[in-house]
């Protein structure tokens, strides 16, 4: 098969190379997906660069991605043949992940995909969307709830304004420029705030009425907290799942005072329960709602290294996603 990995840490193009790799071969329990595209997240560039261990003797990146189950390992059941699906935690604890022809992996991280769906659509349903689904309903429903959304252009911040709009909360997203406030509106958010131009406590006064937030989702919390804590409302509920600014947030202790949960996401290692019910729900949505996919830029697989500097550079809005040939094509370089 035509697969992109690395076998050391390092920036993209020095350390990513495009050609041929066996074909993997599911294991009990196990399906084998005939890939056609893979999303390219931030956890999979950081991972490259160096915040997990290379598995030896190579690291295959990307853990979400779409296509059709081509092969069943012993104990899954062969009406999965050719089901189209979706995937996710693909290269979590694994050498193997999603920029590849072929993935083999546990039954259970293979979704179906609905047929209203792209596969590039599809690559997109894996990390972002769960992790969304888990800031947001890992306290219960939010139906009537104002729900502050750190970050409302991001991957993720995109799919909470979504989720949390068609659960029936009142959304209310940060943003940093007018295109990305369009860009959470457009999502579904009710209203934005500019949090390089304006205060956001001031405005989360004027847009509450005084009431405050009930629920954050956070991509960034000790950057973010001091500008929306004196919003938060009795026991309200903030979800943190990503840091870069600053990896250890400070909490004051009068968040204990007002009974304010902080809860922090790591889709990696959600429980089972919390993975099945964000893919039901998930499946709810897509089938119920509209959801929208912000597609930045695609790229050939033989381009993973482009790919992986797009992500990067964070100048993109949307997702990075690798079309994955059906045949295998003779790379230029290898």
């Amino acid at each position: 098969m035509l697969a992109a990995w690395y076998e050391k840490h390092g920036a993209a193009r020095e350390v990513l190379r495009v050609g041929e790799q066996p074909d993997p071969v599911p294991g009990r329990g196990e399906v084998r997906v005939r890939l056609h595209a893979s999303a390219v997240n931030p956890s999979d560039v950081k991972a490259r660069a160096g915040s997990r261990p290379v598995i030896p003797p190579r690291v295959i990146p990307n853990s979400d991605g779409a296509g059709e189950i081509n092969r069943v390992g012993p104990g899954v059941s062969k009406s999965r043949l050719r089901q189209r699906v979706w995937t996710y935690n693909g290269q979590w604890q694994r050498a193997s992940g999603t920029s590849a022809q072929y993935i083999a992996l546990p039954a259970a991280l293979a979704v179906p995909l609905p047929r209203k769906l792209s596969f590039a659509q599809g690559a997109c349903l894996g990390i972002p969307v769960m992790t969304a689904h888990r800031c947001l309903f890992s306290d219960g429903p939010i139906r009537g709830m104002t729900v502050l959304v750190a970050g409302g252009a991001g991957v993720v911040g995109q799919y909470a304004v979504q989720l949390a709009r068609w659960a029936g909360a009142r959304v209310i997203a940060t943003v940093s420029s007018p295109e990305k406030a369009a860009h959470a509106l457009k999502g579904g958010a009710h209203a934005t705030i500019d949090y390089r131009t304006e205060n956001v406590a001031e405005r989360l006064d004027a847009l509450t009425r005084g009431k405050g937030v009930d629920r954050v989702v956070d991509v960034e919390l000790g950057v973010n907290l001091p500008t929306y804590e004196k919003a938060l409302r009795p026991a309200a509920v903030i979800a943190t799942y990503a840091a870069a600014a600053t990896q250890d947030a400070v909490l004051p202790s009068r968040l204990r005072s007002r009974n304010i949960t902080v809860r922090m996401v790591f889709v990696y290692t959600m429980p089972d329960a919390a993975k099945r019910q964000a893919i039901a729900d998930i499946a709810r949505w897509v089938a119920g709602g509209r959801p929208q996919f912000a597609i930045a830029a695609r790229f050939p697989l033989t381009e993973a290294a482009a790919a992986h500097e797009t992500v990067e550079s964070g100048k993109k809005i949307g997702h990075v996603i690798l079309d994955i040939p059906q045949e295998f094509p003779v790379p230029e370089r290898v």
